[in-house]
């Protein structure tokens, strides 16, 4: 397999990213961060692109950040923090804010900031043997990477705490029980199913998908009076769409949308 940190493979209507340091369960060092900007750079400015999957090369989707980075002299001080500056927490709000749905395909560990990071996708889809893990306590650190305030919301204080407390392992089924991911799947299924997922979202109405995702993301920090306000600012975009109209047309005529995507 190529020696290049990020994998980039193009398909009709969408592409996949593979997180590619197998050999390091896939764990995140500067190389890696800088070529997944760059990937996602790529992926956004491709108006062919309208849906994205990630996931990771061997038997790991991602161990967080790689600790050989962090190792130091003894008595030497570490300040920490620069890297969630500079990289993590601007992926976050990347694959947030991408024009289209970001699909996350766990085909392994998914431990620390890359648990995290599948987490911060749009649609996440785990392999039966998949585990995710917030690794932080058991080297004395905080969840990052958005950790403390996803894993609240999607699965409430008391598991939240748990998972961050005792930093143990939860399967990919217990964490589709929990309505932490979206599905999980017979390992030899799971790239099947994001793909199928992806080409669903190569043919759907992409601008409306993007309001979607914009309504969403905000829905947490809004009053309900705030948040029907911005339904009705995104539903007023939305209406102005080419999708919108197709979509209508092919409801009256009774056939399938062609859905372009474009604005």
């Amino acid at each position: 397999m190529s020696d290049q940190p990020i994998l980039t493979q193009l398909e009709v209507g969408y592409r996949i990213l593979t997180l590619n340091r197998p050999d390091k369960l896939n764990a995140f060092n500067e190389a890696m961060h800088e070529a997944l900007r760059t990937a996602l750079d790529d992926a956004e400015a491709d108006l062919t692109c309208r849906a994205l999957m990630i996931t990771g090369a061997g038997r790991a989707f991602c161990a967080g950040q790689d600790l050989s980075d962090r190792v130091h002299a003894p008595g030497e001080s570490v300040k920490l923090g620069e890297a969630q500056e500079k990289y993590y927490n601007p992926l976050v709000r990347r694959l947030r804010a991408l024009p289209f749905p970001v699909v996350a395909a766990v085909n392994g560990v998914a431990a620390g900031a890359g648990a995290n990071i599948a987490l911060a996708c749009d649609i996440v889809v785990a392999c039966t043997s998949a585990k995710f893990i917030q690794s932080f306590a058991r080297i004395g650190l905080v969840p990052d990477t958005g950790g403390s305030w996803t894993l609240p919301r999607l699965v409430g204080d008391a598991r939240a705490r748990g998972l961050a407390l005792l930093a143990q392992d939860l399967t990919a089924e217990k964490a589709a029980d929990w309505g932490l991911i979206w599905r999980c799947v017979a390992d030899d299924a799971l790239i099947y199913e994001a793909r199928r997922i992806c080409e669903h979202f190569a043919n759907a109405p992409t601008q409306g998908l993007a309001l979607i995702k914009r309504a969403l993301n905000a829905s947490s920090g809004n009053t309900l009076d705030q948040q029907l306000d911005l339904e009705r600012e995104l539903q007023f975009a939305a209406g102005l769409t080419p999708d919108y109209a197709e979509g209508v047309r092919a409801f009256m005529e009774k056939r399938k949308p062609k859905f372009t995507g474009r604005k």
